[in-house]
């Protein structure tokens, strides 16, 4: 192949949508709870991700910092003003809201009896609030007491641990590939 074939696309290419737009066409029920997250970079690379994937909604909880705050805007390009979010002060009040709208409550966090991410097994008629947790902490015992599975992303080095915007960006892509199955 030559280098024409490979080259990039324009920005009139991308056929980026409106604010707009956008917010109408968020097309996959999966919601993202953030327990605690600390980093205002990782909660604005959770934004773009969500915005990336066309996720219904994003929950910060706890201690998580919301928009608008510059630190966020600078990861997030946009993407608070594109995807749905609110706070909440208590992540069980949260999940309490979710599992009474219907919602499957899966945690993405190192348990005994996780599951292997590539085995997660849901109907793609459920609607699914994914939780991530503290940098340091990962996600709280209060709500792991509220979900109903729990994920693993398998890892294979020495350190086990992943930043929470690549375990999204992980989870969420292998969510929605077996969701278009």
């Amino acid at each position: 192949m030559s280098a024409n074939e490979f080259r990039k696309k324009e920005m009139n290419e991308l056929q980026r949508l409106s604010i707009d737009d956008a917010k109408a066409k968020y097309t996959f029920p999966i919601t993202i709870v953030l327990d605690n997250v600390r980093s205002m970079h990782n909660v604005g690379s959770v934004f773009r991700t969500a915005d990336s994937f066309g996720l219904a909604e994003i929950i910060l909880c706890g201690f998580s910092p919301c928009p608008p705050h510059r630190e966020i805007h600078k990861t997030a390009l946009g993407a608070t003003e594109t995807v749905q979010w609110h706070y909440s002060a208590a992540v069980n009040d949260t999940l309490l809201q979710l599992k009474a709208q219907g919602y499957t409550i899966i945690a993405a966090e190192q348990v005994h009896n996780s599951i292997s991410l590539e085995k997660i097994d849901y109907k793609t008629t459920d609607k699914i609030a994914v939780v991530f947790g503290n940098e340091v902490e990962g996600v709280s015992d209060t709500a792991l007491a509220y979900c109903d599975q729990v994920v693993e992303i398998p890892q294979f080095g020495a350190k086990h641990s992943l930043n929470i915007s690549v375990s999204v960006g992980i989870i969420i892509w292998e969510l929605i590939r077996k969701f278009n199955q």
